[in-house]
């Protein structure tokens, strides 16, 4: 047995509420029913671990990370939505709170009715919990395990606050991973940049940055972030003009085009 898939049996069974086989169910579905993206830049990833960043873009760029990333992958995965108690506050506050008031009752309903669904989804596919309190060193416990198996580890950082019009401001501390992992591998740790473009059914990997070890780590989250930031940009002008799919759930006629805006910097 790969030393991946020991990584994946491990993990295996906890939190879960409904069966892998339905899962799968699902999995293929989605595969069936969902579009069909076109990879290019796929060179670009390294054989062996690595840390892939891409933009969140709805639901596409986790559905994507799933199906789509070439070889063995985990996607990083916020912890509420793993657990069954915590799915609906936040299934609601970061997809549906910014809906029109007038239709909030419904989606108060729906992140309650997504519950079973989000819990079997998100504890068998092949996910890491994010948490963000005392127990994120489990986060990146279980990501270094992974990536000392060879695996590549896709993460979408965008937060709420927004940054060009096509990416909203990463929240940085994903890069505290690639310190970790030189700590213990004695390697460097590569990040690829990676726009995801539902309206033109695209996946574009770019040229990766890697992480420095002998710079202060407080330098090195914020240069990282903005090299990637800068390369997915990149990639996304680099296409013909299309709609942005954003992180935010806000309306579509309000979605950005690949054109690059300045903002006001603003705490999230």
């Amino acid at each position: 047995m790969t030393e991946h898939k020991k990584v994946h049996r491990r993990r295996k069974g906890a939190g879960r509420r409904l069966s892998y086989p339905f899962y799968i169910l699902i999995r293929e579905l989605v595969r069936v029913f969902s579009p069909k993206y076109r990879i290019t830049g796929a060179e670009q990833i390294p054989e062996g671990a690595c840390i892939i960043v891409g933009n969140h873009a709805h639901m596409y760029g986790p559905i994507e990370s799933v199906l789509y990333t070439p070889g063995a992958h985990v996607t990083w995965c916020i912890a509420e939505m793993m657990i069954w108690k915590e799915v609906a506050e936040y299934a609601y506050t970061d997809f549906w709170s910014m809906k029109p008031k007038r239709v909030r009752w419904f989606y108060r309903i729906l992140s309650h009715l997504i519950v079973p669904l989000a819990v079997c989804i998100f504890n068998n596919a092949p996910t890491i919990a994010v948490f963000r309190d005392s127990r994120v060193m489990r986060t990146f416990k279980e990501t270094l395990d992974h990536l000392k198996a060879g695996e590549r580890v896709v993460i979408f950082p965008e937060s709420l606050t927004p940054h060009n019009g096509i990416l909203w401001t990463f929240r940085e501390g994903f890069v505290d991973a690639a310190r970790l992992y030189y700590k213990r591998e004695k390697k460097p740790l590569l990040f690829v940049p990676m726009y995801v473009c539902p309206r033109l059914k695209k996946v574009c990997y770019g040229e990766p940055v890697a992480f420095d070890p002998e710079a202060p780590i407080e330098e090195e989250r914020a240069r990282i972030c903005k090299v990637l930031s800068d390369r997915i940009t990149e990639l996304a002008v680099s296409l013909p003009e299309h709609v942005v799919v954003p992180y935010p759930n806000v309306p579509k006629k309000n979605y950005p085009r690949n054109v690059i805006q300045t903002y006001e910097t603003t705490e999230d």
